[in-house]
């Protein structure tokens, strides 16, 4: 076995005849332990906390959504629909027309945005995992669906036909209203289900029937501001946009998941980073104690490094010692704190001892990227406090007990 490795196992494994230095070195192993473990829980908490944000905007957005590249509208001719059904990696695609309307009830008023889609749109969004209560609106019977924010903002009740809601959108056109004419077209509706995703988008979106609010916005039938595309299990994302750029050869956007929330996306990237930052800084506060222990260690063996060094141990090797046995000390501890943080954070997922609400477990993940993290963090800091600590061997330093 090498030399200094040798003697870096005994030093670590065996006690100080100080108790204050067994006592130092106790505390330091304790810290590193904790340390690795709790960042390997901050980051699996986050790493669930993710999910279960992204869930909310996943369960209501498409897998790939077109839009117009310069004007608001597009233009969706029988040609390009029939196109877009012949691409492999499409299951099922839903025209839509979004808008900004006047929504009035019972002398109250909000402004949101309608969102005309067609009968399959049901097939490319999930819709029963957002609905919560009621139904699916009926094209038949001029109904809608809002967000349980605008229902609570106006009052609203379902099936209530004595009491419809009342939606306002301005007519297009230029020039003066003449004498007796109203500036808005309005339609009476019937709210069947009320959904609820996030506090923002229970208030922004009513959905209608497609052809509904084309007629209200004087809008022909090719006319559509987006278009949701739901992909083939397994399907190549890449691919499936080519594809589709292809019917589209001009004036449009094909956006993912992704990029249709990059917004959120950034946000939570950055809140993972700026934790991770944070964590890695107490991590390094923490560490210093390595430094600390190791120096400690030094002073408690100068003797045996005297003798060491008469027997023909060079500097470099005495340094060499302490290298590897803080190395030891911080990819042991971390190893063992990995290990803590992930029975804690399996028995988390288990058996939810940690609530949000008093139904609703705080959410974690296991990733083995985090795994990599931690034990990557933990040995590069390391590797650093037990270069600085092992730096102070000197020649001098030992033949001072000479």
């Amino acid at each position: 076995m090498h030399f200094p490795t040798y003697i870096a196992k005994r030093y670590l494994v065996s006690k100080s005849s100080q108790n204050a230095v067994n006592i130092i070195n106790l505390v330091t192993f304790l810290v590193v332990v904790i340390g690795a473990a709790a960042l390997f829980i901050v980051l699996s908490g986050f790493s669930g906390l993710k999910t279960f944000t992204l869930s909310f905007s996943n369960s209501f957005d498409p897998d790939l959504k077109i839009m117009s590249d310069g004007g608001k509208f597009m233009e969706f001719t029988h040609e390009a629909h029939e196109q877009l059904r012949n691409i492999p990696e499409i299951a099922y695609f839903s025209r839509e027309i979004e808008e900004q309307v006047l929504l009035t009830h019972q002398h109250k008023n909000h402004v949101a945005l309608i969102k005309g889609v067609d009968t399959t749109y049901t097939h490319v969004v999930q819709t029963d995992s957002i609905l919560y209560y009621g139904n699916w609106f009926d094209r038949e019977l001029n109904e809608v669906v809002t967000g349980i924010g605008t229902a609570s903002l106006l009052g609203l009740a379902l099936n209530d036909y004595m009491n419809p809601l009342r939606i306002l959108v301005p007519k297009p056109g230029k020039g003066s209203i003449t004498s007796g004419s109203t500036p808005y077209n309005e339609v009476a509706v019937t709210v069947s289900g009320v959904y609820a995703v996030t506090e923002d988008l229970d208030k922004k979106y009513v959905f209608a029937d497609l052809a509904t609010v084309q007629r209200i916005l004087h809008k022909t039938p090719e006319e559509l501001t987006g278009i949701n595309v739901k992909l083939v299990t397994g399907a190549d994302v890449a691919k499936a946009k080519e594809h589709i750029a292809e019917v589209f050869p001009n004036g449009i956007q094909i956006k993912d998941r992704v990029e249709q929330n990059d917004a959120l996306y950034r946000m939570l990237n950055t809140e993972n980073m700026a934790t991770y930052l944070i964590f890695t800084l107490v991590l390094v506060i923490a560490l210093f104690n390595v430094v600390g222990a190791i120096i400690m260690m030094i002073l408690d063996k100068r003797k045996n490094l005297n003798t060491l060094f008469s027997m023909g141990a060079t500097v470099r090797q005495l340094r060499h010692i302490f290298f590897v046995q803080g190395l030891m000390v911080t990819l042991v501890g971390g190893v063992i704190g990995i290990a803590l943080g992930l029975l804690l954070t399996w028995s988390q997922m288990i058996l939810g001892w940690l609530l949000i609400t008093p139904t609703l477990p705080y959410p974690v993940e296991i990733h083995l990227a985090n795994i990599g993290i931690v034990f990557g963090t933990i040995a590069v800091l390391g590797l650093i406090a037990s270069r600085i600590a092992s730096g102070r061997i000197s020649e001098k330093l030992i033949m001072e007990q000479g």
